[in-house]
């Protein structure tokens, strides 16, 4: 399984990567565009001052003056007359650099037609430095080099003055800006690795300690989970006490249920090895009771075993059938038992009714009423099973004419083990529990209540179908 925190960790460091790496492209392309900017202003500003300077009294003496001044170590500017180079002055004075970046500087002047009049140190090689053609700013290749100038021409005394750095100046300009931001990025980037990964390992403790907590606990240990969690951790931490609730509910129901289960269970096998002691010492009627013994248990084990496979069943296949033909079904399966204690069964009411449920569901939870109404009505009593409708909801009612239930009872009879007051019929009190059980599933609803002079009536309303 992936960590989270290592997830984290490298994704953040990578955005940080990639951060650096755009802020350094902006950077560089940014300062690109301004140094230009301030460059061409700067070459305008210089290339106006220069042309204010220049009149038509200017002499060649002036402009050999000038080119002396605009010379450098090893390039010499040179004055032209007429367009033709004019040779140096043996007298002149060696040539002064005051700045090592005056060498990517140059200036010039031509006449109208554009012969030159003067080409600065860097612009008079072999071949003279292009003429400008039309005032303002271009790009100019020249001896290898890429030059950005700026031509300006001055009508008074017909010359044009030129003025230009060379590219791979401003290039280099723009390379130590974006070098100068590039440096401290790449130093401090280990120190923001590092705190970047105190601070995951930091903002994720809350989950290794809840995770802690849960660990560490034993399988008896179901009490909330107490700690303070940060908010986006508070739903975990309110679904697991809430899950931790609701396992402890359900353990305790399970204990419950099978201490009720063995004392339950452990009534008729003592019952029944009494009998059977009984029965060896020569007593006639003990093996009767045992095998009425023996009738009680199994109907125990085989609720206890209906109650088992509700309690695992997660789902209801529910579908839309007939309930009228599972109705009489049970009524001709359970038809011997009725006739052996001299009961009448009747089944009335709508001969179809369409409910919303499981067929097998639904046959365990009639059998279930039917059964308890035969077994605690007296013989010769009557027991009726009508199919009805109430307010367009399918009911079906089982009536009888047995003792009912107390009214103080009403309300718990339907818990697990819990039986009327009448304990001479046989029963293990799980009967009706199974009935609410099937009831909830089926979303269908049960009603008791006492019938009048004596009897119950057990009534499920289903849902419209």
């Amino acid at each position: 399984m992936r960590s989270i925190r290592r997830y984290l960790a490298r994704t953040l460091a990578l955005v940080l990567a990639v951060t650096a790496l755009l802020t350094v492209t902006a950077a560089y392309l940014i300062t690109d565009h301004e140094l230009e900017e301030i460059l061409d202003a700067q070459l305008s500003l210089q290339g106006r001052i220069i042309a204010g300077l220049v009149s038509p009294t200017t002499t060649r003496e002036e402009y050999r003056r000038i080119a002396r001044r605009l010379s450098l170590p090893g390039h010499e500017a040179r004055a032209y007359a007429d367009g033709q180079l004019e040779p140096s002055s043996p007298q002149a004075p060696p040539a002064a650099l005051y700045h090592e970046e005056e060498r990517v500087l140059s200036i010039g002047f031509w006449n109208a037609d554009g012969s030159p009049r003067l080409l600065g140190a860097r612009w008079n090689g072999d071949t003279p430095f292009p003429a400008p053609g039309e005032e303002g700013y271009r790009w100019v290749d020249y001896a290898g080099d890429r030059w950005r100038v700026f031509s300006l021409f001055d009508a008074p005394s017909a010359t044009w003055v030129q003025v230009g750095v060379r590219g791979d100046f401003l290039e280099e300009i723009v390379e130590r800006v974006a070098l100068n931001n590039l440096w401290p990025m790449l130093l401090l980037l280990p120190l923001l690795l590092w705190l970047m990964v105190r601070i995951i390992r930091r903002g994720l403790s809350p989950i290794a300690l809840l995770s802690r907590q849960v660990q560490g606990r034993d399988g008896c240990d179901l009490t909330p989970i107490e700690l303070t969690v940060p908010q986006e951790l508070g739903g975990l931490h309110q679904a697991l006490n809430d899950f931790i609730a609701r396992l402890g509910k359900t353990l305790e129901r399970e204990r419950r249920f099978t201490a009720d289960a063995a004392h339950e269970l452990r009534t008729p096998l003592a019952a029944l090895k009494i009998h059977l002691d009984n029965a060896q010492a020569g007593e006639g009627q003990s093996l009767q009771k045992a095998a009425i013994g023996v009738e009680r248990l199994q109907r125990v084990v085989e609720q206890l075993l209906v109650l088992a496979r509700l309690d695992r069943a997660s789902t209801v296949q529910a579908e839309t059938l007939d309930i009228y033909p599972i109705v009489v079904e049970l009524t001709a399966e359970l038809w011997p038992l009725a006739h052996a204690r001299r009961q009448e069964l009747l089944v009335m009411g709508e001969t179809r009714l369409e409910v919303q449920a499981d067929p097998v569901e639904a046959g365990i939870l009639l059998r279930n009423l039917l059964d308890n109404a035969l077994r605690y009505t007296p013989e010769g009593g009557c027991i009726e099973v009508e199919l009805c409708r109430r307010q367009d909801r399918p009911q079906v009612i089982v009536r009888d004419n047995g003792p009912g239930i107390p009214e103080e009872l009403l309300d718990k009879v339907t818990e697990r083990f819990r039986r009327a007051s009448d304990q001479r019929t046989t029963g293990s009190g799980l009967g009706l529990s199974i009935v609410v059980e099937l009831a909830r599933r089926q979303h269908a609803e049960l009603r008791l209540k006492n019938r009048a002079p004596q009897g119950l009536e057990a009534s499920l309303l289903w849902p419209t179908p």
